[in-house]
C-alpha cells in the first residue's frame, strides 16, 4: 500500500536517506525541518547538501515542530510520520536545558495535541528514540544475576576509576540491553527522548494511531555532519585527522559504544514505518558490537593513513555512561532484519566520502570550553 510519510527532521542525515529509500518503494515524503546552522550551515538552501539531496524526492517545508501552524500544513495528507526532529547532543543538552526540552518534549507534544484535537489522515507514527534512555543499560555480576547499575560517581571517575561496579566495589560484566531493561537516562538528552518515546507510546493508541519507538545506537557514515561538534565522535575525530591536531581521549580510552552504520539505521526506520507488525512496538537498533574509543581512533586513522598525537586524558564529561549495547533479537524476530554493516567496513566507507568533502572549521574546541565552564568536563 502507498504511503504519504511525513518526516520532521527529514532534512537531516537520516531523514534525506530516507527519503530517498520511500520514494524508491513507491511512497510520497514530505519533509519538516527547520534548518538549524549548527546542522546545515547560515544559508541551507545555497550550502546544504543534504537539502539539496531532496530536491526531486520530496516536498520540503521549512519550519518547526515546536510550531503547530507548521506542523498542520506539513500533516496534510500525510498517513505515516516518522519523527526524527530533536536536538541530539549529549554534552550540550546539560547546559541549554530549556532548548533541548521546548524542542524534543515540546515539539513531540506539540505534534500529538494535533493529532489528537484536530482532522488528519495519520495512521502511524514512528518515533526516533535512543540508546541513552537505558543510562548504563544492562549488566552481569560474577553470579550471573542481570543488574541496571547507578550511574557512576563524580569522586571515582575523578580518581580515575571508570569501572562500572556493583554495591560490594566488584566489576560487572557488560550484556546486551534488551527493550524492557530498566530506563534510567543519565543526561538532559537521554530524558527528553525517554519522554518523546513515552508520549507517543502512550498517547497514539487512544487516537487510533499505531506508535512505533526506535531505540537508535550511535548512527554514523557518509551525509554525517562534520561541523556539527555534537554529531558524534566518528565525525570530530576525522576532522581533527584531517587538520593534522592531535586527539585528546577522555577516560581510558576504553569507554565503548554500539556503531550502527546509516543504511541499516535507514531500513530499520523504513521497515518500522510501513511493515503491519511493527504497530505498537519499541524495537533496538544497534549492531550489538561494543567498539571502544580506542579502536575507533585506531580505525580511522588507518582508514585516513594519518597518525596524529593522541593522548589519554583521564578527562571525563558529566552525563556519559561507560558502556551500551544493543540487543537486537526484537528487530530480527518481528522486522525480519538485523543490522548488517560490520565497524571496519563502515568507517572504510564512510572515510572515503569524507575525504571527498572539504575540511570544515573546528567547532570542538570550543564545545569542550562551554562544558568545562559549566564544571561538566572534567
Amino acid at each position: 500500500m502507498t504511503e504519504h510519510v511525513l518526516i520532521t527532521g527529514g532534512a537531516g542525515f537520516i531523514g534525506t536517506r530516507l527519503a530517498r529509500r520511500l520514494v524508491g518503494a513507491g511512497h510520497t515524503v514530505t519533509v519538516l525541518d527547520a534548518l538549524i546552522p549548527q546542522v546545515h550551515g547560515e544559508d541551507p538552501v545555497e550550502t546544504s547538501p543534504l537539502l539539496k539531496s531532496l530536491d526531486g524526492i520530496a516536498e520540503v517545508i521549512h519550519g518547526t515542530v515546536t510550531s503547530s501552524a507548521d506542523l498542520r500544513k506539513a500533516l496534510t495528507n500525510a498517513t505515516v510520520v516518522v519523527h526524527l526532529a530533536a536536538e541530539t547532543g549529549t554534552g550540550q543538552s546539560m547546559y541549554e536545558i530549556d532548548r533541548y526540552v521546548e524542542a524534543n518534549v515540546g515539539g513531540t507534544a506539540k505534534l500529538l495535541d494535533v493529532l489528537t484535537n484536530e482532522t488528519h489522515s495519520v495512521k502511524r507514527i514512528v518515533v526516533a528514540s535512543s540508546r541513552s534512555i537505558y543510562g548504563e543499560g544492562a549488566y552481569e555480576t560474577r553470579e550471573g544475576q542481570i543488574v541496571y547499575p547507578p550511574h557512576r560517581a563524580d569522586e571515582a571517575m575523578a580518581r580515575g576509576d571508570f569501572r562500572v561496579l556493583d554495591v560490594d566495589g566488584q566489576e560487572l560484566r557488560l550484556i546486551p540491553t534488551d527493550e524492557n531493561a530498566k530506563l534510567h537516562p543519565s543526561s538532559v538528552y537521554g530524558i527528553t527522548k525517554q519522554m518523546q518515546e513515552s508520549l507517543v507510546m502512550t498517547v497514539g493508541p487512544t487516537i487510533g494511531v499505531e506508535p512505533v519507538s526506535l531505540r537508535y545506537q550511535n548512527v554514523y557514515g557518509p551525509g554525517q555532519s562534520l561541523k556539527n561538534p555534537y554529531t558524534g565522535i566518528l565525525s570530530i575525530f576525522s576532522t581533527l585527522i584531517r587538520q593534522g591536531k592531535g586527539i585528546n581521549i577522555f577516560e581510558d580510552g576504553l569507554e565503548s559504544r554500539d556503531f550502527v552504520y546509516i543504511d541499516d539505521i535507514v531500513e530499520a526506520t523504513f521497515l518500522a514505518s510501513v511493515v503491519p507488525a511493527a504497530a505498537g512496538e519499541v524495537f533496538n537498533v544497534g549492531s550489538g558490537v561494543a567498539t571502544t574509543v580506542l579502536e575507533v581512533v585506531d580505525a580511522l586513522q588507518k582508514a585516513y593513513g594519518v597518525e596524529v598525537p593522541v593522548t589519554i586524558s583521564g578527562q571525563y564529561r558529566l552525563g556519559d555512561i561507560r558502556h551500551n549495547i544493543a540487543d537486537t533479537t526484537k528487530l530480527r524476530d518481528i522486522l525480519g532484519f538485523t543490522p548488517a554493516v560490520t565497524f571496519s567496513d563502515g568507517v572504510r566507507n564512510f572515510a572515503e566520502w569524507v575525504l571527498t568533502e572539504p575540511i570544515e572549521g573546528d567547532m570542538y574546541e570550543k564545545s569542550l570550553q562551554e562544558m568545562a565552564d559549566r564544571k561538566l568536563l572534567k
